[in-house]
């Protein structure tokens, strides 16, 4: 794949094993992008335009990965029924820390990419419905000057996820200063 622009640093690797997890997003069957942001990607310094649509679906469900890119879900701690567990990311995946061009440092993480050591027991996937609502609300707030994570993308899988009946499944392309948990 060509190159888009992704200039990632990935400081969260250097940190210990209890505070994050190396994993790949589930490779998908039949990706489809739904959705791309331009203006974010304007503003992050990348270019999709070299890229087919079947490319971008590609990248976008993480099928394919971008260059520098080091996968892993977050971990935090948390009490839980009077007790202090290690949880973290169910269904999120950060692909890195992009720099862009005007040296600004933004997480691009996958949401709905499949199951991590922090799902406990959930499939980490995501519906196409919800992964939309959230990329509409997030761009709207942004919008409206309220700090929140933006959405870069949104790509259908080509597979079903059981909720409370069958959709279609979804990732979504989250981008945020920090997906840190305070």
């Amino acid at each position: 794949m060509q190159s888009v622009g992704f200039n990632f640093n990935n400081s969260y690797i250097t940190l210990t094993e209890m505070m994050m997890a190396k994993v790949l997003p589930t490779k998908v069957k039949d990706p489809k992008l739904v959705i791309l942001n331009h203006e974010l990607a304007k503003q992050l310094g990348l270019n999709f335009s070299s890229l087919n649509p079947q490319q971008l679906a590609e990248l976008f469900t993480g099928n394919t990965l971008p260059e520098g890119a080091i996968p892993i879900a977050q971990a935090y701690a948390g009490h839980q029924f009077g007790n202090l567990v290690i949880l973290g990311d169910g269904r999120a995946i950060v692909l890195g820390e992009h720099i862009t061009p005007t040296k600004q440092r933004y997480d691009i993480q996958f949401k709905g990419s499949g199951r991590t050591p922090y799902s406990r027991g959930g499939d980490g996937k995501a519906a196409l419905g919800p992964m939309l609502r959230e990329y509409i609300i997030s761009e709207a707030m942004y919008h409206l000057n309220i700090r929140t994570t933006r959405s870069l993308a949104v790509a259908t899988t080509g597979e079903n996820v059981m909720r409370e009946t069958v959709l279609p499944g979804a990732i979504l392309t989250r981008v945020a200063e920090s997906h840190i948990r305070v």
